[in-house]
């Protein structure tokens, strides 16, 4: 009896030993590919318990998710013979988790060495002007590079992008002054063009005014009143403007009739009193004895 429930015991821990040996667990996330013997079996294993011969099939993991892979910085030397210095980021992930167990010894690794190469490919093809400013196309052409050999590997390329061109000091300091230069030529067109405008602006304004003698004059007040509102500066008209107007338009005869006119009368105003001055008594005194003085002689 005593050897019956030791075989029992004994069948049932050998059977808890296989049990366990032979179960498996995929996460939701991953593929189970199962190899018999080293020859792979047909049908993947999906999320959740598993179970395989213990001793002689091997269970593979692929994880399915998306995989971000930064590649590291890459120097070359631009179509335009410029040296720059190029890093980016590789999103990818296994769509075909049995080929990428059999048709490539490390999956990662070889997208990776495959990003190198192709950044550095996609830098000698390119212009510097591109690699600042059309990365867009830049990043659609890597893509391309590499999602074309990781299609047979069971990987596929979701996005690729440039992350950061570095450039010489001096290049950077040309750059700058480039830049400098084309802003100023910008600042110069635009006051030129706003000079322009003025004086068509201008040119309009004077002859309207032409045809209107009162608005120059308007004109004038308003920026003498202008002038005056600051309080830090003398104006002095020393003659009215229609005087002006009108020896414009006279004659060199009547010009001068007319300045004569103007000067006879500055001549005929009245002019201040003098200021009456204090008597000198000394003076009044010496007068009589020099008269003396010259009657003895």
């Amino acid at each position: 009896m005593g050897i019956v429930v030791a075989a029992v015991i004994a069948l049932i821990c050998i059977c808890g030993i296989y049990a366990l040996s032979a179960a498996r667990v995929v996460k939701q996330y991953e593929r189970g590919v199962v190899f018999r013997l080293g020859r792979l079996r047909e049908g993947i294993r999906g999320p959740g318990f598993q179970l395989i011969v213990p001793f002689v099939d091997r269970l593979s993991k692929v994880n399915m998710q998306i995989v971000t892979m930064p590649v590291p910085a890459q120097d070359g030397i631009t179509r335009d013979n410029v040296t720059v210095r190029v890093d980016a980021v590789i999103y990818f992930k296994v769509v075909d988790a049995a080929d990428a167990m059999i048709r490539v010894e490390d999956y990662r690794f070889a997208v990776s060495q495959m990003a190198q190469t192709s950044l550095r490919s996609i830098i000698g093809k390119s212009d510097l002007d591109d690699l600042l400013s059309n990365r867009e196309k830049l990043n659609e052409g890597l893509e391309l590079m590499i999602d074309s050999p990781a299609i047979g590997w069971g990987v596929q390329i979701d996005r690729v992008e440039i992350k950061d061109v570095s450039l010489p000091e001096t290049m950077k300091r040309s750059m700058a002054r480039q830049a400098e230069a084309d802003r100023e030529r910008r600042a110069r067109v635009i006051n030129a063009d706003a000079e322009l405008q003025a004086s068509k602006k201008l040119s309009e304004a004077a002859r309207q005014m032409a045809g209107q003698p009162a608005a120059l004059q308007l004109r004038l007040l308003q920026t003498v009143v202008a002038v005056a509102a600051e309080k830090n500066s003398t104006l002095v008209l020393p003659f009215p403007v229609e005087l002006l107007r009108f020896l414009e338009r006279a004659t060199p005869a009547e010009a001068e009739k007319a300045v004569q006119a103007v000067a006879g009368v500055a001549e005929s105003a009245p002019k201040p009193a003098p200021e009456a001055k204090e008597p000198e008594p000394e003076k009044k005194q010496e007068q009589p004895t020099r008269g003396r003085e010259k009657q003895t002689v």
